[in-house]
């Protein structure tokens, strides 16, 4: 039996990896700055998220959601300190999509609305509802299409107070990444969130933040939504949750009631994952990870913002982007093939930096010179 062949692979077999590197089957070690699309939020192997899980293991990995599981309310307990959000609901799930599929199901059984605010460049996930609020046709087929969701520009407050003006009563609920990640790493202006949230407030619209990407410590802060000092209705979290094990959630304000059968899942905050997800949760608050990813982030946009050969650096802590002129095409391969560096990308000419939070001044500066060299190889 063949693969279905629908990711196109590197050519790279990662067999071992440790803190920021991963190791091929030759030995040869790579810095990974992807974070396999940002998962890695801990570093690899970290001991305490392997020791939890063994523990764990020890005792029962899976139980459904019939019985009780007191990892769930441990880790609703540590969400709600490191967070800040004390008074909000814990629902766990399995992926970013799922966790944004039931955001906006909660948002329409909350409303009783069906109309979906999303925004042009948007990545929410590849299931049915998550995926028709993602602005990609190719992610999207026949059956995905729906006339409940409409894409507004980014960062633009004039056409969303203009939808608004005439929308605003059928408008379920408004999802927004604090800052792009597959659309290029674009951050949501501070006025452009507050605009949102007036006018949810005022027409009585759900606001999502999808933080799967730039949530969880990412930016430099819990939430990327949190540096414009609001809070959202529903927060919907995943990959770093739990540093390469399947878990994911939403975080939900306290007016919305729940009621049994109205949510679920089989696999969702099972023991296991909920032991994963302590264990980034308590490493992230013993290493400050938090405030590191502020700091190394920073340190990271200033010194890129100083190379020549690439453009429009950007970002908040540790989800950084830039664009590729074409005087430097072939760089991210440059940078993987030569100097061994994994890192991601958008389109064509975007290299997205989504590190580890981990990761200290020595890693930044390995690849700073890097990159100034492989620009150098691909310019000559």
């Amino acid at each position: 039996m063949k693969l279905f062949d629908v990711y196109p692979l590197m050519d790279l077999n990662i067999v071992r990896a440790d803190g920021a590197y991963v190791y091929d089957e030759a030995g040869h070690a790579f810095l990974d700055l992807y974070g396999g699309h940002a998962v890695i939020s801990i570093g690899h192997g970290h001991p305490h998220w392997k020791q939890r899980i063994k523990v764990q293991m020890d005792k029962i990995s899976f139980y459904s959601n019939a019985v009780i599981n007191e990892l769930q309310t441990e880790l609703a307990e540590k969400l709600a300190k490191l967070s800040g959000k004390e008074d909000y609901q814990l629902f766990l799930c399995n992926s970013g999509a799922e966790a944004n599929e039931n955001a906006l199901k909660l948002a329409s059984f909350h409303t009783g609305r069906k109309q979906i605010v999303a925004f042009k460049k948007a990545f929410h996930g590849r299931t049915s509802l998550a995926v028709a609020a993602t602005d990609s046709p190719k992610y999207r087929a026949p059956v995905n299409e729906t006339g409940n969701v409409v894409f507004l520009p980014f960062n633009d407050t004039t056409a969303l107070k203009e939808y608004f003006k005439s929308n605003g009563q059928e408008v379920a609920a408004v999802i927004i990444e604090g800052i792009q990640g597959v659309g290029g790493i674009h951050v949501a202006s501070d006025e452009f969130l507050h605009t949102i949230r007036q006018l949810c407030d005022a027409h009585q619209a759900v606001l999502i933040a999808d933080e799967v990407q730039c949530g969880f410590g990412r930016s430099g802060k819990f939430f990327s939504t949190d540096h414009a000092a609001l809070n959202a209705d529903i927060y919907t979290m995943a990959k770093g949750m739990g540093n390469g094990f399947p878990v994911a959630g939403i975080l939900i304000a306290p007016h919305f009631k729940a009621q049994y059968g109205m949510l679920g899942t089989t696999f969702g905050g099972n023991h296991l994952a909920c032991a994963a997800a302590l264990a980034v949760l308590e490493t992230m608050e013993q290493e400050d990870l938090v405030q590191n990813a502020a700091a190394i982030g920073d340190y990271l946009l200033h010194a890129l913002q100083q190379v020549a050969g690439i453009e429009n650096v950007r970002g908040k802590g540790l989800m950084i982007g830039f664009d590729v002129p074409e005087s430097s095409k072939g760089l991210k391969q440059r940078l993987f093939q030569k100097y061994r560096i994994l890192t991601g990308e958008a389109g064509p000419n975007v290299i997205r930096l989504l590190p580890g939070l981990s990761i200290d001044h020595t890693i930044a500066d390995t690849f700073l010179q890097a990159l100034q060299a492989a620009i150098d190889d691909v310019k000559n």
